[in-house]
């Protein structure tokens, strides 16, 4: 792994653990309630571009991080949309 690729993983490792306390408080709580739909909806769709980048690219960094961060984002989404009222 060259030097470029080293801080990408490191730039996806930490702004996908980041992610990770919110998505498993509010999978725990099923409450989505703080979080903007139209904000949830953009930023998975965001995810699953960066994701369709990095498969086109075949960057395993950009394909790691954005995979991951896309199922919690699309987690929270879930609990959201299942818990409107």
């Amino acid at each position: 792994m060259d030097a470029v690729e080293l801080v990408g993983v490191a730039a996806g490792t930490l702004t996908t653990a980041a992610f990770v306390p919110q998505a498993v408080k509010t999978l725990r709580t099923r409450s989505a309630g703080d979080f903007a739909l139209p904000m949830l909806l953009m930023f998975n769709l965001g995810l699953a571009l960066w994701l369709a980048y990095g498969l086109l690219r075949a960057a395993p960094g950009l394909i790691l991080a954005n995979g991951i961060t896309l199922a919690l984002a699309l987690a929270i989404l879930w609990v959201k949309l299942t818990t409107r009222r």
